[in-house]
Formats: C-alpha cells, sequence, structure tokens
C-alpha cells in the first residue's frame, strides 16, 4: 500500500513587505500542521469558514493575528486538504510562520508550480486550464490577462476536446474494424469526409498559433530607414516621451533603442534602430550591423522614408528587411522638399517625405493631394506635429493582428503550438492514405493526431512533459 502524499507548504504571497501573506499548505496533514500554528482553532473547523485567529511559536508565543481558513478535500483548488493562513505581510513573519509548519513530520516545501499540478492530477482541472494559471501571474498586458482568463475557465479546453473527442471516436471505429471486422462492418463509411472535418478544425486551430504567441510575448516593432528620415522623432512620439537624440545631423542613432507600449491591451517593444548609408563611421556601422540583426527577429518593420525618397529607392530599402513584413510609411509629413512637386509615386503604403534639409518648405493645406501625397501614394506621418501618428498606430495593429480584440485568443504556448502542428501533420497523412493507402495507415495516422492532442489537454502526458510544464510556476501556486 503506497504511503500519503506530502503535505506541502509555500508561501503564496511574493517575499516582499505587503499589507497581507498568505501561507498555504495542501495535503493529509494541512489541518494538523496548520493547527500547529492556530491552536485556538476548532479541532474540526467549519469548511470554507474564516476564523480570527492568533499564529505563535514553537513555545506558544503570539507572533500575529490573522485569518484561518480550511478548505476539505475534495472541494478545494489542489483536491486536497488545504489550510491558508492569511497574516500580515512582513517577509520575516512569514519565513518563520512557514519554518514552524515544516516542523511537522509530514510537511515539506512546495516546489514551483507543485500546487497546480496537484490540482491536474487529481483532476481538478486539466492542462491547459493549469497552463493558464501561470499565464495569468505572467500576463504584463491587458490582452494576456483577459487571454489567460479566457483560459482559466477553459476556452482553449473546449476547443482542444471539440477536436479530440470526434478524433477518439473515429479512431475508434476504424480500430473496431480492423480489429473486429463482422461486428464492426461499416463502421468505416464516410471515414474521409470525418478526417477531412478533423483536418479543417486542426487547421483552425493551428491558424490562431502566431496570435497567441503574439498575446502572450508581446510583439516587436523596429522602425528603419535610411539615415535622418525622422525615425526618432516618430518613435519618441509612438513612446510618449523624450527616450531617443534627435538632431539634424544624420547617423544620431549608433544603437538600438527599446520601449515598451500598450496599444489596444497588447504588449509592444518599439525599437529605433540606427540609420543605414554607406560608408558609416567606425562606431555607426556596429549600430547598423545591430539593425540588420533586429530586422531579422522582430514581426514587423516599419520603413521610415527621408526627404524625396522614390520607387526605386524605397525597393532598395525594402531589400533590407528580408522576409521581415513591412509597413511603409513617409516620415516628416510636416514638410516637403522645394523643386518637384511631383516626385514619383512610391509602391503602396509608402508616401513622400522631407526633413530638415536646405530647400525644404512647409505643407500647406492648399496643395493638392498628389503635392501631399495621400492620394493612395501612402501613409504620412509627422513625429514633430503628431499627424498620422494615430493611423500609424492602427495600421501597425492591423498588420500586426488583422481583425478582432488580441484579448479574445486563446494563449497558445510554443510547446502547444508544436503539439498542434503535428495533429494538424498527421490528420493531413491520414486525409492523404484515405485515399491511396489501408486502412491501417489512417487509423495510424489518427492515433499519432490523438496522441499529439493529447499533450495540450492532458490525456496523453508523461512525467518530463509536466516536468518542464511546471517547472516554469511560481513557488506557491
Amino acid at each position: 500500500m503506497s504511503s500519503p502524499p506530502a503535505t506541502l507548504a509555500a508561501l503564496a504571497t511574493a517575499p516582499a513587505a505587503g499589507a497581507v501573506g498568505i501561507l498555504r499548505l495542501s495535503g493529509p496533514a494541512a489541518l494538523e500542521a496548520g493547527r500547529l500554528l492556530a491552536p485556538g482553532v476548532p479541532l474540526s473547523p467549519t469548511p470554507r469558514h474564516a476564523y480570527l485567529a492568533s499564529f505563535v511559536d514553537a513555545s506558544g508565543s503570539v507572533l500575529d493575528e490573522g485569518l484561518f481558513l480550511f478548505f476539505r478535500a475534495p472541494h478545494s483548488f489542489t483536491g486536497e486538504d488545504v489550510v491558508e493562513l492569511q497574516a500580515h505581510g512582513s517577509p520575516r513573519l512569514l519565513r518563520m510562520l512557514l519554518a514552524r509548519a515544516l516542523e511537522h513530520p509530514a510537511v515539506r516545501l512546495a516546489g514551483p508550480g507543485e500546487f497546480t499540478r496537484r490540482a491536474f492530477l487529481n483532476g481538478r482541472i486539466d492542462l491547459t486550464r493549469a497552463e493558464a494559471v501561470a499565464d495569468l501571474v505572467a500576463a504584463d498586458s491587458e490582452a494576456a490577462v483577459r487571454a489567460a482568463a479566457s483560459g482559466l475557465v477553459g476556452a482553449l479546453t473546449a476547443r482542444v476536446r471539440a477536436l479530440e473527442e470526434p478524433l477518439r471516436s473515429l479512431h475508434a471505429d476504424l480500430e473496431g474494424v480492423l480489429n473486429f471486422p463482422e461486428e464492426a462492418e461499416g463502421a468505416d463509411d464516410g471515414a474521409e469526409s470525418r478526417v477531412a472535418e478533423l483536418r479543417a478544425s486542426a487547421d483552425a486551430l493551428l491558424a490562431e498559433v502566431g496570435r497567441g504567441r503574439l498575446v502572450r510575448r508581446g510583439a516587436r516593432v523596429a522602425l528603419y530607414g535610411p539615415v535622418n528620415a525622422g525615425k526618432s522623432t516618430l518613435f519618441n512620439r509612438l513612446v510618449g516621451e523624450e527616450r531617443a537624440l534627435v538632431d539634424d545631423e544624420p547617423g544620431t542613432t549608433r544603437d538600438v533603442l527599446e520601449a515598451r507600449v500598450e496599444w489596444d491591451g497588447l504588449a509592444v517593444s518599439l525599437l529605433d534602430t540606427a540609420g543605414l548609408r554607406e560608408a558609416p563611421g567606425r562606431i555607426e556601422a556596429l549600430g547598423i550591423a545591430r539593425t540588420r540583426e533586429v530586422l531579422a527577429s522582430v514581426d514587423l518593420a516599419v520603413l521610415v522614408l527621408p526627404p524625396g525618397s522614390r520607387a526605386a529607392e524605397a525597393r532598395q530599402w525594402l531589400l533590407e528587411a528580408g522576409a521581415t513584413p513591412v509597413l511603409r510609411v513617409s516620415g516628416k509629413c510636416d514638410v516637403v522638399l522645394g523643386g518637384d512637386p511631383h516626385p514619383d509615386p512610391l509602391p503602396e503604403g509608402e508616401g513622400i517625405d522631407s526633413g530638415s534639409t536646405p530647400g525644404t518648405r512647409t505643407l500647406s493645406p492648399s496643395l493638392s493631394r498628389r503635392e501631399r501625397g495621400d492620394g493612395g501614394d501612402g501613409l504620412l506621418v509627422s513625429g514633430l506635429t503628431g499627424q498620422g501618428v494615430e493611423a500609424l498606430r492602427s495600421s501597425v495593429l492591423s498588420r500586426l493582428w488583422g481583425g478582432g480584440a488580441p484579448s479574445a485568443v486563446a494563449l497558445v504556448s510554443e510547446r502547444h503550438a508544436d503539439a498542434l502542428r503535428r495533429t494538424a501533420d498527421a490528420l493531413s497523412r491520414a486525409q492523404l492514405a484515405c485515399r491511396f493507402s489501408s486502412l491501417e495507415v489512417v487509423s495510424g495516422e489518427l492515433g499519432l493526431a490523438l496522441e499529439a492532442l493529447g499533450e495540450v489537454s492532458g490525456t496523453s502526458v508523461f512525467d518530463a512533459l509536466l516536468d518542464a510544464i511546471f517547472q516554469r510556476f511560481c513557488i506557491g501556486k
């Protein structure tokens, strides 16, 4: 007969001074260990009832006064007996209370995420909801908070289950035909259409992987382009403070500057990069090399064009971004170059630009749409005056996100993405096998799809994977 699991103990609040600090106990000895600290609580306390109690040390001296709560198994977060002591938030006091609880021979210190792991193992929550707990704790934007909360109440669980249950049913039907052909005759009818429907559902879920990843980690957007195009002024305007040094002298920005903002609830890291030009100085060349590295790693690059840029020049700058999506804008729409009021039209998304160079003139409202560059030739912005900046924000979000609200998506981790991709690939192979191969191959591919999908829901999971998942949780959760 196996011994009962150890009772876990940990502080459930941050190790910093605060109004309230919580000590959490979970396991068979939770009540007994809790009463070591609060002997005045009844031997059989009423579950979910808050008792005002004195917390004492081993000699019986009172350390604090606070609340004692008892949750009887299985009606608790972990599915075990749980005790929570709510004391004043002195870090030293809380460490003393924890040390006292650990004196009980059945109690040990909890590891990262161990309370939530027990909730999963005891069937209180599935794996996607367990991971949503960590996502909610780590969320640093409104979209991430709302998406994690959606996962906590089972949004991703429901979508995975809607794919997993019919997949399991089809796999069982095919296995029945293979193993008991007479008893299960006809169970494979319509298998190809059923596989096609499952593949479409898997592809739809996989399509949200990029969005979920974006909400989880935030988006990275870089401003880049030739020197003296207004990148740093625009960066400061977008950030809302003077972060970048601005000067008429070309090449002012020597390194990548980064600032974090939140637009429509989505966390966005903006990067101001060194301007690109031929024959830079040695230090400036290092900044340009760094710019090219950044362009390969961001989700979106905003090409800020200099005064008088023409289509051929713009196309050359686009090559610098490689495979990274590019939004093309004109960065100084408050002035325009004199001498040529009709520059070559730029590719879609671009417009004429200008700067503080000789021969510039201020734009007039009476100028034609063609002269101003907003007749469909591109998005014009001015970091100096703020003109077009809101439109730029909207365009950036649209390019990053498309339609809908960021908070409406289910958070998808890299682990989820890999499992969903393997699920979709297996279903794709199963669909081909329906036409060109045997029923055994189809059933085998469905089994692989089920196994991969089970790694998301937790129906097929192993200890090493659980260790990796819960290791990213904080202690006490």
